[in-house]
């Protein structure tokens, strides 16, 4: 008796819910789309560059890395991290962190520059926004040509095509720059890396060796060496030697 008594609730719902849903399907949708009159092409012009504008700034990220000098810090930090062996006890959010403060400490004479040069005037509609550019391009070029290494400008130079009479280091395109200054950045990074790595590279062969002459081949080498380098890295004060060594490399 229950069953049969649940099966009819069952179907007087179905029913209810077809009916309401043959309504819902049966009302037909108003659409109610307006265009204002007042609208004039400048409008239109000026929501485009807005649209400009926020895409640039989803690539910001990448142009902030790639022309100053957030790429040697993070490298060379990246190789000390290795060095000392502890991935896991300095969290990526600190290392990333310090990267970035350092990059806004080094280029801080460049953004002054910028600021100074293109932005204001710029905003106080004393400059077009095409001389704004090439006010705010050419601080930052400077830098990027004194870090760069003339084979990678060269290789660049040369691979585009453009006449190298006409080229300075006043006119030379920032597409031309920026590559031949990542890979010269790449190549500093490594040689810091390098001088970082030795040390502690001979304290972990120095403990391998040790450990083999004493028969411990069941020790990981890697255990008794971490106290070791860590007592190295803070008598030498490392974290100021790296530091001061990345800011000087700028300068």
């Amino acid at each position: 008796m229950n069953k049969k008594r649940v099966f009819k609730y069952l179907l007087v719902f179905f029913a209810i819910f077809l009916t309401f849903n043959n309504k819902v399907l049966a009302a037909e949708p108003q659409f109610n789309v307006s265009v204002n009159p007042g609208t004039t092409p400048t409008d239109f012009v000026t929501d485009i560059k807005l649209l400009i504008f926020l895409t640039i700034l989803t690539l910001l990220p990448s142009f902030i890395v790639m022309v100053t000098s957030f790429t040697r810090i993070a490298v060379v930090l990246s190789f000390l991290k290795n060095a000392l062996g502890v991935q896991q006890a300095i969290p990526s959010q600190v290392m990333v962190g310090l990267t970035l403060f350092l990059t806004l400490f080094i280029m801080q004479p460049v953004y002054t520059d910028i600021n100074a040069n293109a932005l204001q005037p710029y905003m106080q509609s004393k400059i077009t926004q095409q001389q704004a550019i090439d006010a705010g391009s050419k601080p930052l070029r400077e830098f990027m040509l004194k870090q760069t290494r003339q084979k990678d400008l060269k290789l660049f130079i040369e691979t585009s095509k453009l006449d190298q009479t006409k080229i300075d280091k006043d006119n030379v395109p920032l597409y031309v720059v920026i590559p031949a200054f990542v890979i010269s950045e790449l190549k500093t990074a490594f040689q810091i890396g390098f001088l970082i790595f030795l040390p502690f590279l001979i304290i972990d062969m120095v403990v391998a060796s040790v450990l083999m002459s004493m028969g411990m081949f069941m020790l990981p080498p890697v255990m008794v060496s971490l106290p070791f380098k860590l007592l190295l890295f803070a008598m030498v004060d490392g974290w100021y030697l790296v530091v001061k060594s990345l800011i000087m490399s700028f300068s």
